[in-house]
């Protein structure tokens, strides 16, 4: 049997393999044809977060008679240059506002007004009705409301899994990819899981980041203690299958397969 013929048979096969296994732009390129789904974009930007259980809330109550709002306020912590946090939202490093915690009713305890339902509000509903009840009490109050424990965690095939403090009241999920450093070349781009809870039941949904009409899922929006998985691709599940010494293998078999080319010519 020729030797040069045998020898070059699985160069011959490597490169047929590596020809074959060309990834496509359809299975990288994301929101492909946008153009065709840009019209339907406006209605999602309502989807600002709801107010849920467990949540930690600042609540700021000022007026043009500051005394008089006085009273609307939680206590301000004082915190040493340096100290740890005692609990609440650090401001400057020097004070921090007192949070609200919305119990498993949806409701938190507010001074004067006393017990006040939040939840399924969002944080502009909550500001109007605090305004309108603290109104009885106070001429023209100027209510803030901030969500603080906005977080969402990234997991599986991205540069940087973790879990991530969001400030940002609007939170996509290309964004929330992007906190995570995007999704590695062996991620699935098309079958992007994002994990729910919604009223007391976990939900989810499979996302096609290549397929423009993603924008108008209500899962693309993200809201707090979402998780998002990206799914390793098929190359990558297959890889993970090799031998951890594959390569050491690999590289002898390079170096018997030199050899003996040298030997017989």
């Amino acid at each position: 049997m020729n030797l040069n013929i045998l020898f070059k048979a699985p160069f011959a096969a490597l490169l047929l393999l590596l020809i074959t296994s060309c990834v496509s732009r359809k299975e990288i390129v994301y929101f492909q044809g946008l153009e065709k789904a840009e019209a339907k974009i406006d209605q999602n930007q309502n989807n600002s977060l709801k107010i849920k259980h467990n949540d930690l809330l600042t609540i700021s109550v000022s007026a043009p008679e500051q005394e008089a709002a006085m009273p609307f306020n939680l206590p301000v912590i004082g915190v040493p240059q340096g100290g740890s946090e005692l609990g609440g939202l650090s401001v400057n490093g020097r004070q921090q506002l007192q949070t609200y915690l919305v119990d498993s009713d949806g409701n938190i305890e507010f001074p004067v007004l006393g017990t006040v339902n939040v939840a399924g509000l969002n944080r502009q509903d909550l500001s109007a009705k605090l305004k309108t009840e603290i109104s009885e009490y106070v001429q023209d109050p100027i209510v803030n409301v901030r969500l603080v424990n906005f977080q969402v965690s990234v997991l599986g095939e991205v540069l940087r899994p973790g879990t991530f403090d969001i400030r940002d009241e609007y939170l996509s999920l290309p964004k929330a990819l992007g906190f995570a450093g995007d999704l590695t070349i062996y991620g699935r781009r098309d079958n992007v899981l994002v994990m729910r809870e919604q009223n007391g039941k976990k939900i989810h949904e499979y996302l096609d980041l290549t397929n423009p009409n993603v924008i108008n899922s209500p899962f693309y929006y993200l809201q707090q203690n979402d998780v998002v998985y990206v799914e390793p691709n098929g190359a990558q599940m297959q890889s993970a299958s090799y031998n951890r010494n594959a390569g050491v293998y690999i590289s002898i078999a390079s170096v018997l397969i030199s050899l003996a080319v040298l030997i017989t010519n």
